[in-house]
């Protein structure tokens, strides 16, 4: 009798390729994380705590309650988020710029995977570091107050579309970056100060008009306002407002970045 001849592998569609190169950049992006965790997932749960104990304890109980909640409550929303925006920012603007200074990018762009499998690999890698960042610091919280969700939804979405937008951010920044300096730059002269003005440790309400006028032009403003409005369940914007600023941001983000992967600009020498 005849052994029947050996049936061919299919082959693997367009399709299949992406995924699997996608999910070969995340999984490169995780173990990074991971194989260096002191310092990736340390220091921010060291900064954090110490921001707790000093700005939350000790300040904190000479402030008083603040839009209705003890101080320690108020804050817990923005420094989450403080913490998701820097992580995310810094991870990708370090990692992409890596792989440009160490000439291996070039690999991926001689590659067939399209370019948003490129852009896609990374984000996502930095967004899971912001969100892994996210939930250390939150559980620290709950070791100095209580932390209710009353709308995990809107927590949930809020903290993937702003980790989404400093990922794209900080994409860009490595792309243009030259130098390890340029990745820093941002971070230290741009992004910190939006940060503690964005709304981390006060409410707006507290500031004169101008001043109001001033931090409604910050971005962040808005994710730190939705996000305490997931936590708390109280915002000093409208959160269909926050939502819509914050989608066009990942629209106009994600369009740039896949524009300079496509021109090559700062990757092709």
């Amino acid at each position: 009798m005849s052994t029947p001849a050996p049936v061919a592998n299919a082959p693997m569609t367009d399709r299949a390729r992406n995924w699997v190169a996608l999910g070969t950049i995340v999984r490169r992006e995780i173990n990074r994380i991971l194989r260096i965790w002191g310092q990736t997932l340390v220091p921010p749960a060291i900064t954090m705590t110490l921001y707790f104990l000093i700005f939350g304890g000790l300040i904190g109980s000479k402030i008083g309650d603040m839009g209705g909640y003890s101080y320690m409550q108020f804050i817990v929303p923005g420094l989450v988020m403080m913490s998701v925006i820097q992580n995310s920012y810094g991870n990708i603007s370090s990692s992409f710029f890596g792989a440009k200074f160490g000439r291996h990018i070039e690999e991926l762009l001689v590659s067939p995977m399209p370019n948003w499998v490129i852009l896609g690999g990374y984000v996502a890698g930095a967004v899971l570091r912001g969100l892994m960042v996210g939930a250390i610091v939150l559980l620290i919280a709950m070791f100095f107050t209580r932390v209710h969700i009353p709308h995990p939804l809107v927590t949930l979405t809020t903290v993937l579309l702003g980790s989404t937008i400093f990922s794209l951010a900080g994409f860009i920044n490595a792309v243009y970056a030259k130098k390890f300096d340029d990745v820093a730059i941002v971070p230290t002269f741009i992004l910190t100060p939006l940060t503690y003005l964005g709304g981390v440790f006060y409410s707006v309400t507290l500031l004169p008009a101008w001043a109001q006028a001033l931090t409604k032009a910050n971005p962040i403003f808005y994710m730190v306002n939705a996000f305490r409005y997931g936590l708390l369940g109280t915002s000093d914007v409208t959160p269909w407002v926050s939502y819509a600023l914050m989608l066009g941001f990942v629209a106009a983000l994600t369009a740039l970045s896949l524009w300079l992967l496509r021109r090559g600009v700062g990757l092709r020498s």
